[in-house]
């Protein structure tokens, strides 16, 4: 039956080191896996989104066509009698794209600061590395003896 001697002698210095140096390598491989799950949710919450804003986006374009084609037959009937109309029919479909024009330039404005708003990155990760980088610059400082 073999036993354990128990030795006081403590790791040296360069044991520590290495010990230091594979964790904080460990530590940073954790936290890029990390952001890369994160980003999975994210893109994956993303792609979801936005095929129901797809869909949603195909469904009412077809409904903005069809009211479009109505309102520029009820301004054409609107302006008179349909053999002596007071605006021609292409007239009213010049002022009823000019309103849907103006009014989808609108919404691309709003779109885009909304796009401009967005922040791709994993905002948890970044700040972990961050908190991580502090931690290393603050640590590995040489104390006064």
């Amino acid at each position: 039956m073999a036993t354990q001697v128990p030795t006081n002698s403590e790791p040296g210095i360069g044991t520590l080191l290495k010990g230091i140096v594979d964790d904080l390598g460990n530590l940073i491989k954790q936290q890029f896996q990390f952001a890369r799950t994160e980003v999975k949710t994210d893109l994956r919450k993303s792609r979801t989104a936005g095929a129901i804003l797809a869909s949603g986006a195909g469904i009412a374009t077809v409904g903005a066509l069809f009211l479009g084609l109505m309102l520029v037959h009820l301004l054409h009937s609107l302006s008179g009698n349909v053999d002596t109309a007071s605006l021609p029919l292409w007239s009213c479909y010049a002022i009823v794209g000019i309103l849907f024009l103006a009014v989808g330039a609108i919404a691309i404005q709003m779109g885009l600061k909304k796009f401009d708003s967005f922040n791709p990155l994993p905002d948890q990760t970044v700040e972990s590395m961050k908190e991580t980088l502090e931690w290393q610059t603050t640590n590995s400082k040489p104390t006064p003896n």
